[in-house]
């Protein structure tokens, strides 16, 4: 067998399962098995298939029909061009979050808070993109926090980064420039709008917030008033029919220059303030 016939066994598996993205899935988990790049996936058409690869491929395949997400078959997930591992103690980085690094990075800051880090890819993008920058990332989950570590490592900033165990700012006493965080903010009753791929897979901890979706940034935007310099900022990632709400959070709390802004689909997704 050749690479380009074991792509169409793949896909046209994947398709019988209802997966709707089968032929990029398809092209991903090939490319994994073969331990190649997806876009060297055509290029590499006539390579020759092993039978350990293509059984690696079909244990695969039985993962995603099962609804199991391509970044967790494959261990891994890109967030703004860099690879973060992930495994079933951490949230699996999304897109949304990038518009978060987007607005960040349009102001450079020294000293940054990381609120719930999970993987790290919010911090460590931040610490790739800004050489000089210090950070702290906090997890209340110490799993977590050895994934981040990893992640760290491989992106070689453990030089600047401290991981703490902490819920919220239990243990965080100094101040910041930059205060960010993705908190939990889906409803205990929002759970069964969502899809099978993120609630069998994702850590509840990391997406619900339980009978209050807003309880975590309750939490979090008094407090982050007080550990924030003077001019620093938080920013914040939110469900899409947050936005209202969290700008009076922030205003309630003394917060200037509140602002929400909207993702490539259009959707409120993060929330900014300033001390």
């Amino acid at each position: 067998m050749i690479l380009r016939e074991l792509v169409s066994l793949a896909s046209g598996n994947l398709r019988l399962c209802g997966i709707g993205s089968y032929a990029r899935d398809a092209r991903a988990l090939c490319a994994f098995a073969l331990g190649i790049q997806p876009d060297e996936v055509s290029i590499e058409a006539n390579m020759i298939v092993t039978v350990p690869q293509k059984d690696i491929l079909l244990s695969m395949i039985k993962k995603r029909c099962k609804r199991m997400p391509v970044s967790r078959i494959i261990g891994s997930r890109l967030f703004w061009g860099r690879r973060f591992v992930i495994n079933q103690y951490v949230l699996d980085p999304r897109g949304d979050t990038e518009t978060l690094i987007e607005l960040v990075l349009k102001k450079p800051a020294e000293k940054i808070l990381d609120l719930g880090t999970g993987t790290g890819n919010i911090v460590i993008t931040l610490l790739c993109e800004w050489p000089e920058a210090y950070a702290i990332a906090t997890d209340i989950s110490s799993n977590a926090l050895h994934v981040a570590a990893s992640n760290a490592e491989y992106h070689r900033v453990t030089g600047r980064l401290e991981l703490k165990e902490s819920d919220w700012f239990e243990n965080i006493f100094s101040k910041f420039d930059l205060i960010v965080s993705n908190p939990p903010y889906i409803g205990e009753n929002e759970l069964v709008e969502l899809e099978k791929d993120v609630t069998n897979f994702d850590p509840l901890i990391a997406i619900s917030a339980g009978k209050d979706r807003l309880s975590a940034y309750q939490k979090i935007v008094g407090d982050a008033f007080n550990r924030l310099e003077i001019g620093g900022r938080l920013v914040l990632e939110i469900g899409s029919t947050q936005g209202k709400d969290l700008t009076q959070i922030l205003d309630f709390h003394g917060f200037k220059q509140i602002a929400i802004h909207k993702d490539l689909g259009n959707y409120d997704r993060v929330v900014s303030g300033i001390r």
